[in-house]
């Protein structure tokens, strides 16, 4: 079932040393050096996470595992643990994710699930987590002007284009940081992380690069996912249904006002991780997702005169 032999002989070394056997399927590659691979054992299936290109993620990987679980989300419980190599062994949650599934008649409802999946997120334990600090914030949003800007586009920047771009990311930071904090933040809340099994139980993904930050980051990842859109005033409604929800007392405008600058700042940084995974990386699928990335920081800054003068930026430099 897999005729690349040489990526995984290692991996049925392994199996066989844990007394685990059977048929070896491709699943996929994510956008890290992380592979995966589907285990035909006996009658169940499990999950392979060959991390042996990037063995550091696995700690937080396993870290946030825990501490998720024991919040009451739904992750892959890890059976096997082989860190030398760089090699789990999960629970399979299936192959349906949130993205199969989505459609303008069931959106609403498969989001509100969504989102009191990230109520109980955002109440694991964060002790002694990485922050989603002002330098973390600002260095992502640079990844724009480096890799989407100037390598990408090759675009060449003078001094008053670097000050537009230096003041946009400040004051996207300022109003990040001006909501509340100190929530486990997944970082990758989107339907491609999300799996959808039986009785429409959600599962949860992805989640070794969990950070500790703003309340509305998965909120937006969720909402204004990059590879699909629905109504903007629908998705409005179901920020604020977050809001409600976590018991939050804060107006609707200014509840909206974070979410959209929250999503900015994620944008952002997206536009430059798009094209450094396609030229660093050579994984050219995600310049497809850039224009909706684009339309997105468009739409959503336009609403807000501190975004008017990097729109303004983008129409001279023909982006």
């Amino acid at each position: 079932m897999h005729s690349n032999k040489y990526r995984i002989d290692p991996i049925y070394r392994w199996l066989k040393d844990i007394s685990f056997d059977g048929d070896i399927e491709t699943i996929s590659a994510d956008a890290s050096f992380r592979s995966y691979y589907r285990l035909y054992h006996g009658n169940s299936t499990k999950i392979i996470m060959d991390s042996s290109r990037q063995k550091e993620s696995l700690t937080p990987f396993i870290d946030m595992t825990y501490r998720l679980s024991s919040a009451g989300v739904t992750v892959p419980y890890i059976y096997e643990k082989n860190l030398n190599d760089g090699f789990l062994l999960l629970e399979d949650l299936g192959s349906r994710d949130l993205l199969s599934l989505l459609d303008e008649q069931n959106y609403q409802s498969y989001y509100s699930k969504a989102i009191d999946e990230i109520i109980k997120i955002q109440r694991s334990d964060t002790a002694d987590m990485l922050p989603y600090d002002r330098e973390f914030l600002i260095s992502e949003m640079e990844l724009m002007q480096r890799w989407y800007l100037g390598v990408y586009l090759e675009l060449e920047l003078d001094k008053s284009d670097l000050d537009i771009i230096k003041y946009t990311i400040s004051t996207i930071s300022d109003i990040v940081l001006s909501q509340p904090q100190g929530v486990f933040v997944h970082r990758d809340f989107h339907s491609r992380n999300i799996m959808v099994q039986d009785g429409d139980r959600l599962g949860i993904i992805d989640h070794q690069d969990a950070r500790v930050g703003a309340i509305t980051y998965d909120l937006v990842s969720l909402l204004r996912d990059l590879y699909i859109s629905f109504d903007r005033s629908q998705i409005e409604r179901l920020a604020l249904s977050y809001r409600d929800k976590s018991g939050l007392v804060v107006d609707d405008e200014l509840f909206i006002r974070w979410f959209d600058f929250m999503g900015l700042q994620r944008h952002i940084k997206v536009l430059g991780i798009f094209a450094r995974l396609s030229i660093r990386d050579g994984k050219d699928g995600y310049i497809d997702d850039i224009p909706q990335t684009l339309r997105y920081i468009k739409d959503i800054g336009s609403s807000y005169s501190e975004m008017r003068p990097l729109l303004d930026l983008f129409d001279k430099l023909g982006v």
